[in-house]
């Protein structure tokens, strides 16, 4: 089984292995800090985020551990970010290489996805750092944590693989997506938490939850940092029905998007 795997998947496999050493070496060529912008940039953004919100408007004033959980949701929601986008280009960044050799094209998208995931992995670090300093208690659920993360990668690399389909053909794809995202960030609760909505009724909070992006980054919160009374409507508080809505969003988006790239391929070299 495994020899056939690698006889038919093998070629595959190396050339993904050199296309993620590729890009994570060429992410911050010629900077002067290097690979620490990994890390400078979400921290960065959440003294921003947090001078804003939490200081000034006292956004999170009353939920256990705010400021990592703020750091946290916008960890995640770069990784979102950084898959989504990169992924609007990938296919046609490459054009050169198409045209010129037959390889699997799939490759190529998931080489720029897992980069972004290896990015994330280091952020992650920071964050376990941060929760070591202000004592943050540890507890069973955090082990969940990792199953989170990879619905959030399912669902960010089916859209990759559907946006980088569209966006050969249609090139006002990656303006349409810059909108889309910017509605996306403001209902993932990245910013703010769960209870804003709660104040509102528990049908808006439930609604807000059928997206995945604001359920993994609630989940997330809830395993690794706080496991209080602002946790509701999580995975890990055992509503599993509930949670499997925005599971099978993430599968059935990955589904689609690697059907319709698979379909849209063979023409990828005669487009780019």
């Amino acid at each position: 089984m495994t020899s056939q795997f690698f006889q038919k998947y093998g070629y595959s496999l190396i050339l993904l292995k050199e296309l993620v050493r590729t890009e994570f070496k060429l992410r911050y060529q010629g900077s002067v800090l290097g690979y620490l912008w990994s890390l400078m940039r979400p921290l960065f953004l959440f003294v921003i985020m947090y001078v804003v919100f939490v200081f000034f408007l006292k956004v999170g004033k009353d939920v256990d551990q705010w400021p990592i959980q703020l750091l946290l949701g916008i960890v995640l929601w770069n990784f979102f970010a950084e898959v989504t986008n990169n992924g609007v280009t990938a296919i046609v960044n490459r054009g050169d290489v198409i045209r010129k050799i037959n390889f699997p094209k799939y490759v190529i998208v998931l080489a720029s996805s897992i980069s972004a995931l290896i990015n994330l992995f280091i952020n992650l670090v920071v964050i376990l750092v941060f929760m070591f300093i202000s004592k943050v208690d540890l507890q069973w659920e955090m082990f969940l944590a990792p199953l989170f993360i990879i619905e959030l990668f399912v669902f960010a690399l089916g859209l990759a693989f559907l946006l980088s389909s569209l966006f050969v053909k249609l090139r006002d794809t990656n303006y349409i997506w810059e909108i889309i995202m910017q509605g996306l960030f403001y209902a993932s609760i990245v910013i703010y938490p769960i209870t804003m909505i709660l104040q509102h009724g528990d049908f808006y909070a439930k609604l807000l939850l059928l997206n995945p992006i604001a359920q993994t980054i609630q989940d997330a919160r809830h395993s690794l940092i706080s496991s209080d009374a602002h946790t509701l409507f999580s995975l890990t508080d055992g509503n599993i029905l509930y949670a499997a809505i925005p599971v099978a969003i993430a599968v059935v988006t990955f589904m689609i998007g690697a059907l319709v790239f698979k379909k849209s391929s063979p023409s990828f070299a005669e487009n780019v």
